[in-house]
């Protein structure tokens, strides 16, 4: 019932539109109409068939008495079974014999019909109706009696000892019946439409209910909710709505199946449009800076050559400076290809991690053992403190590429910081030499720090901050904070990107962090349980 009326007010429908009513109302107007009909045909025609049934009851007692008394004898036993069926129909018998004596007469006034039956014997009945022949006469006795203009129906006639009988019976009985029969199916039928009607109006609640059920879970499904199911009152009653009860059930079942395969290809349909568009974004963009960045060397290599062609100047030193420029910036074009070659590998997974344990002190103190020439040339200062071994899960060569990119970054920006040294401080990465916390020069600075299952390498160098608004591209291609000095050392703004790639590959962190003096580039290891051991 709730639901229902709360479907009904949700969509606004009227009762009188409602199908509960509307069958109700026609179950109702059938019964009415039969109950008309029936009493119709009743007031019409009972009393006619009352009295073609009272004529024939006539007829039987008349034949019944003819056949018991003939010219010779009576039959008594048979003659009073036939008294005693016309008494029970209300039937009068009266017969004379042949010398007007009273031979038989009912027990319900057929003495009195005598003077009426020797009336039709002598032909002095005013209403006479043909002999043997049931019909219509009016009662006039011989002096006045409470029967007087009665009507009757009945039949006059002599049977076969000579004897006059007269079989009738009263018509305002039949009339009366007529008319009880008519007044009480009038009540009996008032009676039962209102019983008819009450019990159809909650027939008509239990049919129409899961009908609204059903209409109210269609509109939940119009609103993709299909979590409300069916459920059929009488699980042993399986009709035609517990049928279409299951096929919407199925249905629910199908669309949010459906809807959810359709959602999850629209879902991997978006992905793979937006993969396609920053593809080409990133195509674009490639090809947009990688012509940028090839320009300037292609122009220089062309240019340096025509004029070697053209003999410029024709001096050995001139021509040796024109072919070293040459080759300085055919070498730039290389490392910067090789570079890019191994940033796309990195960042369309064709290049294969492989997760292996190694000492990553070693690899560092290696690598700065090779790069000696580099920051000598440059005047650098390698600080690192002595730790025991400390062995990592990561991709050997992979970890040394990105240590490599931190310090090929840190050789080409370090400064020197005379006189700009901060003070003391917990957040601050101290450059000293000899306890002293004002020396000058280049420096770059290697710390190891475990962090509960991580050991952070950190490479820090003198110089100036890097911009807080640039801090966020750093790790972009082609991304340079000062295009200028970039172009000195001959970078392409390709080696953070590189880092990225990597560490993200590994599914470890990284990141860069500003202070007074420097900056400082970091990234993490997954620590192996025998480098907790060994923790400096």
């Amino acid at each position: 019932m709730r639901a229902r009326k709360a479907y009904q007010q949700k969509n606004k429908i009227k009762l009188h539109h409602s199908i509960r009513r509307q069958f109700a109302l026609i179950f109702i107007s059938l019964l009415a109409g039969s109950f008309v009909l029936c009493w119709f045909l009743n007031d019409t025609f009972l009393e006619r068939y009352y009295i073609s049934k009272k004529a024939k009851n006539i007829n039987s007692v008349y034949e019944r008495i003819n056949l018991a008394i003939t010219s010779d004898s009576i039959d008594v036993a048979n003659l009073e079974g036939t008294m005693r069926m016309g008494f029970q129909n209300n039937i009068i018998t009266v017969i004379l014999d042949v010398t007007n004596n009273l031979l038989i007469a009912s027990p319900n006034g057929g003495e009195e019909f005598k003077g009426v039956v020797l009336r039709y014997r002598y032909g002095y009945y005013r209403y006479k109706i043909e002999a043997d022949v049931v019909g219509r006469f009016i009662y006039q006795g011989e002096q006045q009696s409470r029967l007087d203009n009665t009507e009757y129906l009945g039949r006059f006639g002599t049977l076969a000892n000579g004897s006059t009988y007269l079989i009738c019976t009263p018509i305002p009985s039949i009339q009366e019946s007529v008319e009880i029969a008519n007044r009480f199916l009038a009540y009996t039928g008032i009676g039962m439409m209102l019983i008819g009607g009450i019990i159809i109006w909650m027939v008509t609640k239990k049919v129409t209910d899961p009908i609204l059920e059903l209409a109210s879970i269609s509109e939940r499904m119009t609103n993709l909710d299909f979590d409300a199911k069916y459920h059929s009152p009488n699980k042993r009653l399986h009709n035609e709505v517990a049928l279409l009860g299951d096929n919407i059930n199925q249905l629910s079942d199908s669309l949010e199946k459906t809807i959810s395969e359709l959602k999850t290809a629209n879902n991997e349909l978006m992905r793979d449009i937006e993969k396609k568009e920053k593809i080409d974004e990133m195509r674009q963009e490639f090809i947009s800076n990688v012509s940028h960045e090839l320009k300037t060397p292609i122009a220089l290599i062309q240019g340096y050559a025509e004029g070697l062609v053209e003999g410029v100047n024709d001096d050995p030193e001139s021509m040796k400076f024109y072919c070293d420029v040459i080759m300085d910036e055919a070498g730039k074009m290389n490392r910067m290809v090789r570079k890019l070659l191994t940033l796309n590998q990195l960042e369309f997974g064709s290049n294969t991690v492989s997760m292996e344990r190694f000492d990553v002190v070693t690899l560092i103190r290696n690598y700065i053992q090779s790069a000696q020439i580099l920051t000598k040339q440059n005047g650098i200062e390698v600080r690192m403190a002595e730790y025991a071994p400390i062995y990592v899960w990561g991709d050997e060569y992979l970890t040394e590429e990105v240590f490599m990119n931190y310090f090929t970054n840190a050789v080409n920006h370090c400064t020197d910081m005379r006189g700009n040294l901060p003070e003391t401080g917990a957040d601050e990465i101290r450059v000293r030499a000899d306890g002293s916390s004002t020396r000058p020069g280049k420096i770059i600075d290697i710390r190891l720090e475990i962090r509960e299952n991580k050991v952070r390498v950190m490479v820090f160098n003198t110089g100036e901050m890097i911009p807080e608004e640039s801090l966020p591209h750093l790790w972009e291609k082609f991304y340079k904070v000062d295009k200028a000095r970039t172009r000195e050392y001959g970078g392409s703004g390709v080696g953070l990107s590189i880092v990225k790639a990597i560490m993200e590959s590994m599914n470890q962190t990284y990141g860069v962090q500003n202070y007074t003096n420097g900056v400082l580039f970091w990234f993490e290891l997954e620590l192996c349980a025998q480098g907790k051991d060994g923790e400096n």
